[in-house]
């Protein structure tokens, strides 16, 4: 006999049930999937942006403080290392380019980068999609998501740790500390990077250093960038250097790790935050995990409520010919149902929520996300489904040992 007519029979009769439970499973399934996807796709971004940095040189202090304002422009006061340093790397035979990043104004929430124009095309990789890189002072190039046109004029403000504007609209904030009689043209655009510098203004960091009255780190006037004047070049919070080979790499981060600075390679700070992360995950996808068991255990409890009280359907189905194991398949499918139904459910929530959390995650930081579900976040769910037909067994079980003279003689 096919027991699909009754397992459908009896989820019509249960319609509420056989809603509002794949609904609790979907919802406890897509947390842990969720967690899991949205941690790997944060990993991967922040990883993509930190590519082009190979080597961060800086003042002695946090690792992770610098690489979080350096790569991913999270504003913050850091400590400035002796402008001498970018004439010592300049005749560095090791070094193939170094370029300073200074921070601290910005526009319409865009945070304004001084640095060089070799670090803006990240080191000869890049070109601009519109227009060219600054040439001179008061030039700028701006990042694919900045919402300003060739030519507009950017007036700089200076900004302070921790503030947070809206992007594209000035703050009263921001307004009130403009640098005055200080302006940038935009000449260029560039390419899409899927990292933060997406929303910055860059400009040459001697533009930013006159801004602020500390010279413009060459003796005389002349041309932008390297080679910096060692007697009158500004400190600078942190200097991207890009190795010749990755020998030199070693020997120039050993080398800058005294003597007043730290070098340090930024996959090394993000191996330690991506394992932080990582055991938060854990922790959170093992708390998940046991949610779900207890979902799942509750839902099988209400299911074996439920076959109590239907004992005389299936009294009455044993009754018209049908065997012990056809009311247990009976049974067992209908729970199964109900929690595949809800697995499957789960994954298309987790996936919603993996795009809802990274398109807010994206806004925030600017790092480009793509979360998606991946066979490693399913093989735990596999194993939970396989769980819970386990423990549908039990209604199932309840059904199979119902006597059935004394359940009709009972109705």
């Amino acid at each position: 006999m096919n027991p699909f007519p009754v397992v459908r029979a009896d989820l019509r009769s249960l319609r509420w049930i056989a809603l509002i439970a794949p609904l609790l499973v979907a919802v406890a399934v897509s947390v842990g999937v969720a967690l899991s996807a949205q941690e790997r796709a944060l990993r991967q971004a922040g990883t993509q942006a930190a590519a082009d940095f190979d080597l961060l040189i800086g003042a002695p202090g946090s690792q992770t403080q610098l690489v979080l304002t350096a790569i991913y422009l999270q504003p913050e006061a850091l400590p400035l290392i002796d402008g001498a340093v970018l004439a010592a790397l300049a005749r560095d035979p090791r070094v193939k380019a170094a370029a300073p990043i200074a921070f601290g104004d910005m526009f319409r929430g865009f945070p304004i980068i001084g640095t060089t124009a070799d670090f803006a095309t990240r080191f000869g990789r890049l070109a601009p999609t519109e227009g060219r890189v600054f040439a001179r002072e008061g030039e700028a190039v701006v990042g694919a998501d900045v919402t300003l046109a060739l030519g507009d004029a950017v007036a700089p403000s200076h900004a302070h740790a921790g503030q947070k504007s809206p992007f594209g609209v000035e703050a009263p904030d921001e307004a009130a500390h403009r640098h005055a009689g200080v302006h940038y043209t935009v000449v260029g655009r560039l390419p899409r990077l899927g990292s933060p510098y997406d929303r910055a203004v860059l400009v040459p960091i001697e533009s930013v250093w006159e801004t602020h009255g500390l010279g413009n780190g060459h003796a005389a006037e002349g041309p932008i960038g390297p080679p910096f004047d060692a007697a009158t070049v500004p400190g600078v919070p942190a200097v991207a250097v890009k190795p010749n080979a990755v020998a030199d790499a070693y020997v120039l981060r050993a080398r800058y790790r005294q003597g007043g600075t730290m070098a340090f390679f930024p996959a090394e700070v993000l191996v330690s935050v991506y394992r932080t992360l990582g055991d938060v995950r854990d922790l959170m996808v093992i708390a998940a995990v046991l949610n779900d068991v207890v979902v799942f255990a509750a839902i099988a409890i209400l299911l074996l409520a439920l076959a109590g009280l239907r004992r005389r359907r299936y009294a009455v189905l044993r009754a018209l010919g049908a065997s012990r194991l056809y009311v247990l398949a009976t049974v067992w499918l209908g729970a199964a149902v109900i929690l595949a139904a809800g697995c499957a459910a789960g994954l298309v929530l987790a996936q919603l929520t993996v795009w809802i959390v990274g398109a807010l995650v994206e806004a925030r930081t600017g790092l480009s996300l793509s979360p998606s579900i991946a066979t490693a976040d399913v093989l735990p769910l596999l194993a939970l489904l396989g769980a819970g037909s386990l423990l549908a067994l039990l209604p199932a079980l309840a059904a199979f040992r119902i006597p059935v003279a004394d359940t009709l003689r009972q109705s």
